[in-house]
């Protein structure tokens, strides 16, 4: 039970302490200077500031994302490696091994969770578990679709006792042809999320140049009631067209 407990679940992921406190106060920094931006005024700045206490939140599912999208992209390299190993005749336990060693020569000196994963998987081949329970530990765990997939057709294949080398091999081409497709998707969508960025960044951009350069021309929207009004519209809607572009651009390939 202990090691269940000890064992990561790649579908969410938990800032530290330090982390939710050091995005926080950024977050909050950020909105208080956008709320400059648009008021002048130190006390509806403050009001706004407070609003960086989602960001966060927002930065938690970036950094989920990121995980799971290395992990899929280690996951892709480990079972190339998985492949050569069984078709050179070696068994499943030495192959999880070489995966292991393999992966530790692409990216020399770091530690990545595949490689962990795969140390777990060996761990418990050594002590007489199934290597289908622990395929499918790490499937439910992952959830990811094509480490499920895998898991499910190395289950089946040992239950019926098919050609394991030619049921991974197969596999392992069609799960690497399906991660290179999504790679080239994400290099083409690159630029129009940089775009999308811009286009978030020009307004405050703007609103900052107009103050700096034509103060008096900006006065009636800082000292009077239709302009604090107009104002607050003015950064709701953007701060709502701030979300629909991040969702818009948030493409999971």
């Amino acid at each position: 039970m202990q090691r269940q407990i000890q064992l990561r679940d790649y579908k969410q992921y938990t800032l530290s302490s330090k982390q939710r406190i050091s995005f926080a106060i950024i977050g909050c920094v950020l909105c208080f200077i956008a709320g400059h931006l648009f008021y002048q005024n130190l006390l509806l700045s403050l009001l706004v500031a407070p609003a960086g206490l989602l960001l966060p939140r927002f930065w938690r599912q970036h950094l989920l994302q990121r995980q799971r999208s290395a992990l899929n992209l280690h996951f892709k390299q480990a079972l190339y490696s998985l492949s050569s190993s069984l078709s050179a005749g070696r068994s499943v336990e030495n192959g999880f091994k070489d995966a292991t060693e393999d992966l530790r020569l692409l990216y020399p000196g770091q530690e990545n969770d595949m490689m962990f994963e795969l140390r777990v998987i060996t761990a418990r081949l050594e002590i007489g578990e199934p290597v289908e329970a622990a395929l499918q530990d790490f499937a439910v765990r992952a959830g990811l679709d094509d480490i499920s997939s895998f898991a499910d057709v190395f289950v089946t294949c040992k239950r019926t006792g098919g050609d394991l080398v030619e049921v991974i091999r197969r596999t392992s081409s069609v799960i690497g042809e399906k991660l290179d497709i999504q790679q080239e998707i994400a290099v083409m969508v690159a630029q129009k999320k940089f775009e999308s960025k811009a286009m978030m960044a020009a307004p405050f951009l703007l609103l900052l140049f107009m103050n700096f350069t034509a103060g008096d021309y900006m006065q009636p929207m800082h000292n009077s009631g239709a302009g604090i009004v107009i104002s607050t519209l003015a950064l709701s809607a953007l701060a709502g067209c701030c979300w629909w572009i991040s969702r818009m651009m948030d493409i999971r390939v």
